[in-house]
């Protein structure tokens, strides 16, 4: 009798270990520390799906570039399964499938409201993600959401308030053309450095700045060597988060609305984040030193309108595909701009 209890026992044990254990597993790298916005995201994404998958669905999160230390390989890990899902940049991006380019031309977002709208049109978002999926396989664009604020440009010698005062400067970049093309534009020298190298870079000489957004800048320590930051607002720091596609694709309908409301959940927290953070942030760069300026509305044109060939370069290199999708962009920035404008008129009357 107790030998067969104890069957029955260990049995029903297995059984229910079996039943808790996850039907998918996803595993989740990124190149940031732990106490970075991208891995705090992540918890909220990871305590979302889990509880709202009854277990069925496991995330586990490796920081700091334990599985892969650039967006590169990170990515060709989603392509070939070996990683679920992972946050790279529109600017990346942009290496797959050219046009996609267009989101990060200078100065054509004008604030966090327009951004936001942009990108949460889902219509506009599918058609992005079934072009992504056609240059760069497995790879299922799921939503931009905001990665460290707007990029400025920092630098460690001299205030930028003018194009002129870039000239002759070494200025850091991501490994992407319409970047390096808006310092070239601007007179400088885009030196192409992967993100966990950049502190080094900016404390060795390496480079004479970097362009970032305040929150990344602080929160990674770069103003240790940056003393000057110009708020040109010159890109919106667009977080592109991709997918494994067969991962998605083999999922039942109600787990992929779990994994959608998880992101959805993640991207109120990416969102929120730096809107949050940029006050403290402002205030210890200036603690330790640095002096931050604001362009007038004279200055900002005089960037903007030494930027503009980056808009020829981009038409020029991306043929009719890419201008098509610069013109998509642009309509869905006006419209976005009119609706916005129409709850400013409901709100003043």
């Amino acid at each position: 009798m107790k030998k067969t209890l104890l069957a029955l026992t260990t049995t029903a044990l297995l059984s229910a270990g079996a039943a808790q254990a996850a039907d998918y597993k996803l595993t989740v790298p990124h190149v940031t520390n732990i106490d970075g916005y991208n891995h705090q995201s992540l918890l909220v994404f990871k305590n979302f799906v889990e509880s709202r998958s009854n277990g069925a669905i496991e995330v586990e999160i490796y920081p700091a570039g334990q599985l892969c230390s650039t967006a590169k390989e990170c990515i060709a890990g989603v392509q070939s399964g070996i990683f679920d899902y992972f946050q790279t940049t529109i600017a990346e991006l942009g290496n797959y499938w050219q046009p996609v380019g267009a989101f990060d031309l200078p100065y054509l977002l004008p604030n966090d409201r327009v951004a936001e709208c942009v990108y949460g049109n889902e219509k506009f978002l599918g058609d992005v993600r079934n072009e992504v999926l056609k240059k760069a396989p497995n790879t299922r664009l799921m939503m931009v959401s905001n990665s460290g604020g707007w990029r400025n440009f920092a630098t460690t010698k001299q205030m930028i308030k003018s194009p002129a005062d870039i000239d002759g400067l070494k200025i850091r970049t991501v490994p992407a053309k319409i970047q390096q093309e808006l310092v070239k534009e601007l007179g400088g020298a885009p030196t192409p450095i992967s993100w966990p190298e950049v502190y080094t870079a900016l404390s060795t000489g390496v480079v004479d700045g970097t362009k970032n957004g305040i929150v990344d800048i602080v929160q990674n320590k770069f103003h240790e060597s940056l003393n000057f930051m110009t708020l040109d607002g010159h890109a919106y720091m667009g977080g592109a988060w991709v997918f494994n596609d067969m991962k998605f694709k083999s999922m039942s309908d109600d787990l992929k609305q779990v994994i959608v409301d998880g992101i959805s959940a993640q991207n109120q927290y990416l969102r929120a984040y730096p809107k949050h953070r940029e006050f403290t942030a402002y205030e210890e760069f200036r603690k330790a030193g640095g002096t931050i300026y604001n362009p007038t509305a004279e200055e900002r044109k005089a960037f903007q309108m030494a930027s503009a060939p980056v808009k020829d370069y981009f038409i020029e290199t991306t043929g009719d595909e890419g201008k098509m999708w610069l013109e998509r962009f642009e309509s869905e920035i006006k419209t976005c701009e009119m609706s916005i404008q129409a709850s400013y008129d409901i709100q003043f009357n």
